[in-house]
């Protein structure tokens, strides 16, 4: 569904950019030396769809992008089956077992815990708790050798209202107060779920926690659903470099000073690839909406797994 080249789209020069720090050579980023790198090991996804882009996209580079038939299914290990009148599961989990690694990624569009608030009715709303991490989190959590968390892209009222979700913190609702304001709710998520990692980490001194920066979204001229587009496909129009100090998402910085999560940074190197979008180029009929949040595969996701795989 992200492949633009099985698309109408017909430029493709945003694949041929790879990102270069200062100073630093990048090890040689492929799929035998990821598996190698993750033998024995478990390496954890847990965020929205952005964060799925970044499973499907170091599954296609541990693959090759080719069918493995030796490659296990595991996620009913993690409870991800597909439950009736779903669309898709929660996730998906996968052994690769030469080297006996495991590759999974678990839908939370928070990372905070979400209970329903009657348990009778099947169209209920819920508590989210903003300062209790997601439950698969705590299930799994001592299973994991590098987990990588992201949020951000939910926090609005419309998909709040669409989900029917009501903010809850120390297991009150909010109410009126300062955390009904959906920057300050998600900004506690964020300092709540990287001190309880941290917590955690106490007991999994060897483990690698992530919390990956906001990916920046390229609308123009609207939102998606007024009219906005991303239809640049010139690479780096906008500049070819990142010299700031200081992340370009400050929540997610801030939130991780103080623990030993550590903070994947790929929100300034991305907002430079405003051409690696989906855009309108998609398999479905003209709608007019634009895709300016999710991007091609290969592309921009790929950057995010080099940057991860050179700090594991």
């Amino acid at each position: 569904m992200w492949a633009c080249r099985m698309m109408q789209r017909t430029d493709f020069f945003y694949e041929s950019y790879r990102w270069q720090p200062h100073g630093c050579e990048m090890p040689e980023f492929s799929g035998p030396n990821l598996l190698s790198r993750l033998r024995h090991k478990t390496l954890a996804f847990v965020g929205d769809s952005l964060g799925r882009q970044q499973f499907q996209s170091i599954m296609c580079i541990a693959t090759g992008g080719k069918y493995s038939p030796d490659v296990e299914d595991v996620g009913w290990k993690y409870g991800l089956v597909k439950a009736p009148g779903a669309l898709r599961p929660d996730g998906w989990a996968y052994r690769f077992p030469e080297t006996n690694t495991t590759i999974l990624y678990y839908w939370s569009a928070s990372l905070s815990e979400l209970e329903p608030l009657n348990t009778t009715n099947s169209v209920t709303s819920y508590a989210l708790h903003l300062d209790r991490p997601v439950t698969f989190l705590k299930k799994y959590f001592h299973g994991f050798d590098v987990l990588v968390l992201n949020t951000g892209h939910h926090w609005n009222r419309g998909k709040f209202s669409g989900n029917h979700w009501e903010l809850y913190a120390n297991g009150e609702p909010v109410g009126k107060g300062r955390l009904a304001d959906l920057n300050r709710a998600k900004n506690l998520t964020l300092y709540s779920i990287a001190r309880w990692v941290h917590s955690e980490l106490a007991s999994r001194p060897q483990m690698k926690a992530f919390l990956r920066t906001m990916s920046p979204r390229h609308f123009v001229n609207g939102d998606w659903n007024t009219g906005g587009s991303c239809g640049n496909s010139v690479p780096f129009s906008n500049g070819s470099e990142v010299l700031q100090d200081h992340s370009s998402d400050l929540p997610a910085e801030c939130a991780v000073n103080g623990t030993q999560v550590k903070l994947l940074d790929i929100t300034a190197i991305s907002q430079l690839r405003d051409e690696g979008h989906i855009s309108n180029r998609t398999f479905r009929a003209p709608t007019g909406i634009h895709d300016c949040l999710h991007w091609c595969l290969p592309g921009i996701p790929d950057m995010w797994n080099e940057l991860l795989f050179a700090q594991i």
